[in-house]
């Protein structure tokens, strides 16, 4: 083989010496050679074009000047016209004559004085100039495309002549048709106007120029058609230029008054040519124009410049605007006074739908909502707009499509492009799933729909309804809702729900600027005893974190922004002292019904509610409203309510101390239990799903579960479960159903481990996936106790028998993402409503709770067709809608009891961030998806029969802030309702007490009979009656000699015929259970919840009276908050987690 480096021949010796002195410098200096580029554009020529054709700003100065003189060449011809009044004109010397027959002589020859002659030929000569010169600018090599244009004619016919009277004198009186310069001058003013916007950088509107056409042909055609008719008739009737003016409108115009008319042929020769250019050319141009027009109702024009300086106006961004997407956006947005000069700029690269349209034309929308057709990716559309001017800019996800993460793709696109074009203007971004969210860090607000879903339906099983409770503080209402029903329960929850989140600057509020330097906890008590608002939080001026209920240490200032729930904000209250004698005839009145409307009186008007004050005096501790009944020693409970304290002293600090309430639970645990909780520590998950998660701090286990003993029904190495009954767990199970696994259900399951639940009280969790989990998700929840999942679908009986549904406390149905879209929009919900109707069915003790793609399909949850009073509320929840109410499904009682959940009634929690830019931070708060240090965090108690003795709401305020610290704000009530009876149930009675009658009968005489025990009878429960009185007198005329097989045949279908509905589910369910190997031990039977209800109460009245079984919503002060910070028992707890390596996060 050669070798390679020999055939490399070595450099010059001069190189390499001078190189090793002087570097590459001599060696440049010798061979650099100077190139100039674009020589081609330094010729005569190309100069010319630059000027007259490339360059912008002088092409649009040459233009404007061609124009001009276009113009001026046609006011020539008039004044000249105007100069020539006699009639006829001889040639050069000849005089006037008279003709019989038409006299072509003043058609020919006309008079032009000298000094207009030297003017026209100033103009034509300047003219030709320029034409010829363009021309030879334009030339591309083909010389008869610049020859053969209508223009070059034109300026040929109109410019020769004159400059051919220059060297021929008699032949300046010769007729020049110079008017036809009006077309030059029309398509002269179409090359200016496209000048003029490449020369000022803005698109023209095509509709502008559209109709600049228009207008100028049909001056053109007018004009062409005076001065041609004018100078013909010269040879005829002489018409004066008005005249021929008045014959040419009357003409276009289809009037025909017929006393002007052309007398010569010529004259009416051009007329009819005229009139035929005009049918031709008209119609095109008036249809381009209507074609426009449509496309700009179409994509919805611009929203103008001067609009955008002297109006306020915010964007809306979406991706396909629904009719509910867009009803909710603006009736949440136009319901604060501030906004109602706003207007909302729609941009949607689709084109309305009819739906949409019919809304935009109801006059109070038509004139504050505009519609334009664009892509917000498109600087363009951006500037249609006038995104740079905007208030705000909001951008919705669009949720119904198929593959959601498509859609945030699509969203963070918008996002960044609005950004990119005005980096200024506020923005609000809603995303769908947690991993796309630290894209959208930048902007102002967002709301990552799945967090605030799966952990809504995780509270929803430790606190009830807390998607009611969430939903209702996002909401704007007046608490008009149900006012004049004659239900107690809906005039209490309608009023209640009309409480939302405000703020207020602490120096600023005659709430609580009188308690400056006082405790929060003392502060929030006094507050909502004297004015019923409820002081849920505060937020110091140098800082930007809010704290939920900061706990008896924290110190009120003066700067402090409170955070507080009422019916409406301070600024729009006024107050005023109630009457000494109305006062003490509250005190003394007795309590009557389930619960009183509040004694202060709340006046609600548009913008104004008047608050009636009380005392602000404590009540003595040894008052006799205090007191206990006669067995009050039992649980050895005080006879009093301690006063709330200005500042908390060491002892009621202690007393605050929640983790050590929290291990009292396990201060004696039993053997069994001891070896599992020493399994359990607290600390942060090591391994998070996707970035951008709140760390939490959490109950889990010191060596994560190996995979395999993650799946609940099927048996491995370490176990041999195959069921959730098999497992043993101490407590109810919380099972989960989604279609597939995603990021946000791990926010599902850290509220319910988070520290400050007792460990005792964890509910066992199982997830039922329709396909398997990826092995991120089970990385991450491999940390957590007894979570579980299992492959099925709630179709499945037997599936849902596996993972423990006849045992569990709380099933939570997800809606899955492929139903979510359907042709027929309202149908995405329609198989998860059947399964959880069959679910209703087969487990009526199981409290359900359901996600739904669109709110008015909550109807159907929990249906009952014949259920009076399920209509009852449809007729009241049309009622409400027609009285324009945000909230018209509330009275629905699966809504009401917090049981179905649809996120899209989340989404005025965007829009209120608008005039609110706290309420996604509360909001986070609330639900546990942020933790900041100092801040509390919601739960509930219940009511029991010990605690009945504190009576009412207000003393139950006075005694949480005086012991454990904790704010209440509301009130999950569960009551009993006489509903309407089933016919069901009726025609089983029915039978039953029939059957009681004909006890005193022989047995014998029970023949084989035959009845139905379809639906028809259960429908008809007067004939079923009938029906069995007529076989049993048939049976009584019986031989008596039927063997022994066919009475047991009579007795069995004697009990399935007395066999209700619900008894037939329930043995269905335990043959089913019994098929599958499965222990029915402890199953529950069907217990009748169908009479019961229950609602929220949003911050009732200190008044309210308390009942068995009322669940209170708390926000508790964060337990590490009264914990002294030693880094020894920080490290005991966490240091089991330092070895544990962080997995690869999934994008």
């Amino acid at each position: 083989m050669v070798d390679l480096e020999s055939e490399v021949p070595p450099l010059p010796p001069r190189y390499r010496f001078r190189d090793l002195l002087l570097g590459d410098q001599g060696w440049q200096n010798d061979d650099r050679v100077q190139v100039e580029f674009y020589v081609n554009e330094n010729t005569f020529k190309e100069r010319l074009k630059l000027f007259f054709i490339k360059n912008q700003r002088s092409s649009l100065r040459i233009r404007l000047f061609n124009f001009s003189l276009k113009l001026l060449s046609c006011l020539l011809y008039i004044f000249r016209v105007l100069d020539d009044p006699t009639k006829g004109n001889a040639c050069w010397g000849c005089s006037n004559q008279n003709y019989t027959t038409i006299d072509w002589t003043p058609v020919i020859w006309v008079r032009r004085s000298l000094p207009l002659w030297g003017l026209q030929v100033t103009v034509a000569l300047i003219s030709l100039f320029e034409t010829m010169l363009l021309s030879y600018l334009s030339y591309k090599g083909n010389i008869w495309e610049q020859i053969l244009r209508i223009s070059f004619f034109l300026e040929i016919i109109n410019t020769v002549p004159f400059f051919i009277t220059i060297f021929w004198p008699p032949l300046r009186n010769l007729f020049i048709p110079v008017f036809l310069n009006c077309w030059l001058a029309k398509h002269a003013l179409e090359n200016m106007i496209n000048d003029l916007h490449r020369a000022i950088q803005r698109t023209q509107s095509a509709m502008f120029n559209q109709l600049l056409i228009l207008i100028s042909t049909l001056l053109c055609l007018i004009f062409t058609c005076i001065c041609g008719i004018q100078h013909l008739e010269r040879a005829g009737n002489n018409l004066s230029l008005f005249d021929s003016l008045y014959f040419c409108i009357v003409t276009f115009s289809t009037v025909g008054f017929g006393d002007v008319t052309p007398k010569i042929w010529p004259s009416k020769l051009l007329v009819v040519i005229m009139i035929c250019v005009a049918l031709v050319v008209l119609p095109i141009q008036f249809e381009q124009l209507a074609y426009l027009w449509m496309e700009r109702q179409k994509s919805g024009g611009n929203y103008s410049r001067h609009r955008a300086q002297t109006e306020k106006h915010v964007v809306l961004c979406v991706s396909s605007l629904k009719i509910d997407l867009l009803m909710d956006f603006l009736n949440e947005f136009y319901a604060h006074p501030r906004l109602q000069d706003y207007y909302v700029v729609i941009l949607c690269p689709t084109e309305m739908d009819a739906q949409v349209r019919r809304v935009l034309q109801i006059p109070m929308w038509s004139q504050r909502v505009i519609y334009l057709q664009g892509s917000a990716l498109k600087d363009q559309d951006l500037l249609r707009a006038k995104m740079d001017n905007a208030e705000a800019c909001f951008i919705l996800s669009s949720r119904c499509e198929v593959d959601r993460t498509a859609a945030d793709h699509q969203t963070i696109l918008r996002a960044w492009a609005v950004k990119d074009f005005a980096p200024n203007r506020p923005l609000y971004v809603q995303i769908l799933k947690p991993e796309n969210k630290f894209h959208v860090k930048f902007a102002d607000h967002v709301v990552c729909e799945e967090e605030f879903k799966y952990a809504m339906l995780a509270l929803n099983c430790i606190c009830p309804a807390t998607s009611t409770l969430i939903t209702l503080l996002v909401h704007t209402s007046r608490g008009q809702e149900g006012q004049q029903s004659p239900e107690q329960w809906q005039e209490m929850y309608g009023r209640c729900s009309g409480n939302e989140v405000y703020h207020i600057v602490m120096e600023e509020s005659i709430f609580f600027a009188e308690y400056e330097g006082k405790s929060f906890t003392y502060a929030s008590f006094h507050a909502h005893k004297k004015y019923g608002v409820c002081l849920i939080g505060a937020r110091r001026e140098d800082n930007k974190n809010i704290l939920l209920n900061p706990g008896p240490r924290y110190i009120m200032n003066s700067t402090d922004t409170c955070f507080y729930i009422n019916i409406i904000k301070e600024e729009n209250s006024t107050f005023k002292k109630q009457e000494e004698e109305e006062r003490t005839r509250a005190s003394n009145s007795f309590y009557q019904g389930p619960s009183r409307l509040p004694v202060h009186s709340i006046i609600a008007s548009m913008g104004t509610v008047a608050i009636d004050l009380h005392d602000t005096g404590c009540r003595s501790s040894s008052g006799p409203n205090l007191t206990l009944p006669a067995d009050g020693s039992k649980g050895g409970r005080r006879p009093s309510i301690a006063p709330v304290l200005e500042v908390a002293d060491a002892s009621s600090v202690q007393t605050c101390d929640l983790l050590s309430d929290q291990s009292e639970d396990e201060a004696a645990p039993s053997d069994d239990e001891e070896s599992t909780r020493e399994e359990y520590i607290k600390g942060y998950p090591p391994n998070t799903p996707y970035i951008g998660s709140s760390p939490t701090f959490c109950h889990l286990l010191r060596d994560k579960v190996p995979f395999c003993c993650l799946r609940l029904d099927k048996g491995c190495q370490h176990n041999c479960h195959e069921d959730a009954k098999s497992y043993g767990f101490k407590n109810k199970l919380i099972i989960v159903s989604a279609e597939a696994v995603g990021n946000g259900l791990y926010n599902f399951i850290v509220p319910l481990r988070a520290y400050y639940r007792p460990k005792r009280e964890l509910n066992p969790i199982v997830v039922l996936l329709d396909n398997p989990p990826d092995l991120h998700f089970l990385e991450a929840i491999c940390w957590f106790p007894m979570v579980y999942y299992m492959v099925g679908s709630i179709d499945n009986l037997d599936d849902l028998l596996r993972c423990g549904v006849s045992f569990a406390a709380n099933m939570v149905v997800v809606d899955k993402e492929s139903t979510m879209s359907a042709e027929e929009d309202y149908m995405a919900d329609a198989k998860t409503i059947v399964n959880v109707q069959t679910l209703f069915r087969l487990f009526s003790s199981l409290s359900i709770i359901t996600e739904l793609t669109h709110p008015a399909n909550m109807r159907f949850m929990q249906f009952r067709a014949k259920d009076c009073y399920s209509l009852t509320l449809s007729k009241l929840e049309k009622k409400e809608r027609e009285k324009g109410s945000n909230l018209a499904f509330m009275f629905r009682l699966p809504f009401a009891a917090g049981r179905v959940f649809s996120i899209s009634m989340l989404d005025t929690l965007l829009y209120q961030s608008f005039v609110k830019d706290y309420m996604i931070s509360i909001t986070r708060l609330l639900l546990g998806l942020d933790t900041t240090p100092g801040s509390g965090f919601l739960c509930a108690m219940k009511i029991t029969e010990d605690d009945l003795w504190i009576r009412t709401y207000g003393r139950l305020y006075q005694k949480l802030c005086s012991s454990t610290g904790d704010i209440p704000i509301g009130v999950y009530r569960t009551e009993s309702h006489k509903l309407a009876t089933s016919e069901s149930q009726i025609s089983v009675n029915v039978d039953y007490c029939e059957d009681t009658k004909e006890t005193k009968d022989t047995f014998g005489y029970r023949n084989n009979h035959r009845n139905s025990t379809s639906s028809d009878q259960s429908d008809r429960p007067l004939l079923r009656k009938k029906s069995m009185q007529w076989a049993r007198r048939l049976s009584r005329k019986v031989p008596k000699h039927f063997s022994k097989t066919e009475e047991k045949i009579s007795k069995q279908r004697m009990s399935l015929c007395k066999r209700s509905e619900r008894q037939e589910l329930a043995e269905l369910v335990k043959n089913r259970m019994k098929n599958l190997g499965l222990s029915t031990a402890g199953c529950e039977g069907m217990n009748d919840h169908q009479n019961m209800l229950s609602y929220i109460l949003i911050n009732p009245s200190p008044d309210t009276r308390l009942e068995l079984s009322d669940i209170v919503y708390l926000i508790r002060p964060d337990p590490l908050a009264y914990v002294p910070k030693d880094p020894d028992s920080r490290k005991s707890s966490v240091g089991n987690n330092t070895g544990v390596g962080q997995d690869e996060t999934q994008l």
